[in-house]
């Protein structure tokens, strides 16, 4: 028989406290909804507290990374430091007393369904919880990629999520792998202190400024113009600033300026004029201490950097459950619901080309109200967003300004949503989360009560 105390099916729970986490939990008690919050560090911040390097710097500005409820301090500059940002949420949570409902140190292991629409969630302390629905909120810069390539290097190698400072760089021939933030970033600071430094980069890519006109790129809007538009004004804007990138021995870019995540570095593209950085085209394979280039060149290297970026991962939910597409795009319905499972929201996967906190703290207010919805009705929330004509995403990207006019639209379509579900109740009959029959990552089976 399960313990009283284990047994909350008036709580939601939220997994993590990065800054999807607390923006989301802020929400939850603001609308009087019942919840707890987990987390596997022993403090907030999530990627802040645990995963930047001494140096990092934000890449969107300030005012487009604060909550728009909560402005970051007036001394803090445009692109506040890793130290600076953990600060900010630290101070976040402690301003609207979100500590209370967070327990540290404490890693959920197992989320599945039980067959009364409620949620079971294991925890690696051994203990079993029941909730009345789960929000994720676990982050996705964690989950580390690596590259696969034919032979064996015998040097030293890490991912960017290990790297934390130059002085493991110092004096040594290194590679750096990845064309994203993270590359361009650490090849800068390999420059300063490296014996060599080379920057593989396999395709083209399109390289953005920090600032222009000096102001904070993230902090111009155009909102009147339509998308076509824009691309059109940001190719303009990188001829005149950055000039070509096959200037730079980057291979031409074949893809849309807006179809993967901004590289925003310049600092990257001058350290390569001044020789202190040379690019490499694609890794074709290692031979002990030396690499192959796929144009046939060799290099000697030391260390090599993966800067390859990270999978989108929830390691504690059933297979079922998991569904990403090329490791980045969540299949969801209002970009966190199931249509076919009730109670459990997959939150904060998708990257703007903005700052997160401007979309991060409207969404968890929406996601608040739905929730709120979601108990006036039984059949699941992505159900009804679906029959209202709700589209599954086909990408991880978005324009900071087509996301919040999305969730304006979502806002005034909350009744209808409403009406949608209670349609959907009586055409459909009594719905029940279908029980899924997989083990815990332990391989211990898993008792639904």
């Amino acid at each position: 028989m399960r313990e009283e105390n284990m047994f909350m099916k008036d709580h939601h729970l939220i997994i993590g406290a990065g800054p999807i986490g607390l923006a989301s939990a802020k929400s939850l008690k603001l609308a009087n909804i019942p919840y707890h919050q987990i987390e596997a560090d022993n403090e907030v911040g999530g990627n802040w507290y645990h995963g930047v390097y001494e140096t990092a710097n934000i890449l969107s500005s300030r005012k487009a990374t604060e909550y728009p409820d909560f402005p970051m301090p007036k001394n803090y500059p445009d692109f506040p430091s890793g130290a600076q940002m953990l600060a900010y949420y630290k101070t976040y949570t402690d301003h609207y007393q979100l500590r209370e409902n967070i327990q540290f140190n404490t890693k959920v292991v197992w989320v599945t369904p039980t067959d009364d629409n409620l949620w079971l969630v294991c925890l690696d302390n051994g203990e079993k919880r029941i909730y009345k629905g789960v929000l994720v909120c676990n982050g996705h810069h964690w989950s580390k990629k690596y590259p696969k390539y034919e032979g064996e290097f015998n040097g030293e190698t890490f991912h960017s999520k290990d790297y934390k400072s130059p002085e493991q760089l110092r004096g040594k021939r290194v590679l750096v792998i990845g064309a994203g933030n993270s590359a361009f970033d650490i090849s800068s600071e390999c420059a300063r202190v490296s014996k060599k430094c080379y920057l593989s980069v396999r395709r083209g890519i399109w390289v953005f400024p920090k600032t222009f006109m000096g102001k904070p790129l993230t902090e111009f809007k155009v909102k009147v113009v339509p998308n076509w538009m824009k691309r059109r004004l940001a190719k303009l804007l990188l001829r005149l600033v950055v000039g070509s990138h096959e200037d730079y021995g980057f291979p031409k870019p074949t893809i849309g300026i807006f179809d993967r995540h901004p590289t925003i570095n310049t600092d990257t593209l001058i350290n390569i004029k001044n020789g202190r950085i040379s690019v490499k085209v694609g890794v074709h394979k290692f031979t002990g201490s030396e690499v192959e280039f796929s144009d046939g060149s060799k290099e000697e290297i030391d260390t090599i950097v993966y800067a390859t970026g990270f999978k989108v991962d929830f390691p504690f939910l059933p297979s079922q459950l998991s569904r990403v597409e090329n490791n980045s795009i969540v299949k969801a319905y209002g970009y966190g619901m199931y249509d076919d499972y009730k109670g459990l929201y997959i939150i904060g996967w998708f990257q703007p080309r903005g700052g997160v906190g401007s979309l991060a703290a409207p969404y968890a207010n929406l996601l608040a109200k739905m929730i709120n919805v979601q108990d006036e009705f039984e059949t699941p929330l992505g159900m009804a967003l679906k029959e209202i004509g709700e589209k599954l995403p086909d990408t991880h990207l978005f324009g900071d300004i087509d996301f919040l006019n999305w969730i304006n639209k979502k806002e005034k379509q909350l009744n209808k949503i409403k009406k949608i579900g209670l349609k959907l109740d009586k055409r459909n009959g009594e719905f029940k989360n279908k029980v899924i029959e997989e083990k815990e990552p332990s391989g211990k089976k898993i008792k639904v009560y």
